[in-house]
């Protein structure tokens, strides 16, 4: 009997959900920032482990409302939590608790759930027992805990093996060759949202989003257009440089993550428009994707 369900990874902002994603999968498929509130929409990896498919879906994170788009974020988290088989709170062994304690009153259909502690190797075992006994208090909510230092992948095998244990009995949901069933173009946009985080500062890169207007596949080559939304003028010409050196360093950086996903050639053309207020903007973000 084959076994297979889906997992939603919750945590902070910034608690590094993506990255164990990517990490468990073998592939990147989701954008990575050390800025916060990076992810916007929940996106999945199909990890096939032993018998058992797991679909992880990565999610924005657990964060106070502010703007319309803030609000999306939080509710594709929240309907991650509840359309769940079992949750993986992923907690930074240098957090407190108050995090974990705030996911507990959010979790209202009890869904259950593993703890990772991430980033051992960044402390002391004192500190890494000290923190474990902490969680220790909450064991009757928990299945789980395990340490794990994802650049490493310590504690990969633990986590998928107990992962497996709480999943159902189930056909495969997925063709098991499958790495996910996102969109090609929404993975493409993320990577270049990723340049946009790793090559502008302030506060631009969460003022700024992606849409892929058009893939043309042509051989070994494909020729991917794109448009980068901002809210002013201002953030336009930030964007794209002086004399364009930002908006090429963004367009070389995005250009090699979809090379290595796709092995094949990429000519990538930006463009960058300006529409006033659109992150506060309900009708358009519906137009361009963000539903609730």
């Amino acid at each position: 009997m084959t076994k297979a369900g889906f997992v939603s990874l919750i945590g902070r902002p910034n608690a590094g959900k993506s990255t164990l994603m990517n990490s468990l999968l073998g592939e990147k498929i989701a954008m990575v920032s050390q800025k916060a509130n990076a992810t916007r929409k929940r996106s999945n990896a199909i990890v096939m482990h032993k018998d058992t498919q797991i679909i992880f879906v990565d999610t924005p994170g657990l964060h106070e409302k502010e703007k319309v788009l803030n609000q999306y974020m939080l509710d594709e988290a929240l309907k991650a939590m509840g359309d769940c088989d079992l949750i993986v709170y992923l907690a930074p062994v240098t957090d407190s608790t108050e995090h974990y304690e705030k996911f507990l009153k959010l979790n209202e259909k009890k869904v259950k759930h593993i703890i990772v502690l991430s980033k051992i190797d960044q402390v002391s075992q004192e500190k890494l027992f000290k923190k474990i006994n902490q969680y220790n208090q909450f064991s009757d909510e928990f299945e789980a805990l395990i340490p794990t230092a994802i650049s490493k992948k310590v504690g990969h095998d633990d986590l998928l093996d107990t992962i497996s244990k709480n999943l159902p009995d189930s056909p495969y949901l997925y063709d098991p060759d499958d790495l996910t069933s996102e969109l090609v173009r929404d993975i493409y946009a993320g990577f270049i949202r990723e340049g946009i985080f790793e090559n502008i500062s302030d506060e631009i890169p969460y003022e700024s989003d992606v849409l892929i207007d058009k893939i043309e596949e042509d051989g070994n080559v494909d020729r991917i257009y794109a448009s980068i939304i901002v809210e002013k003028e201002s953030q336009k010409g930030i964007i794209i440089g002086k004399g364009g050196d930002a908006i090429k360093r963004i367009g070389i950086y995005s250009r090699k993550k979809i090379e290595i996903l796709s092995n094949k050639k990429v000519f990538l053309d930006l463009q960058v428009i300006v529409k006033k207020g659109w992150s506060k903007d309900k009708e358009y973000l519906k137009e361009i994707g963000y539903t609730s």
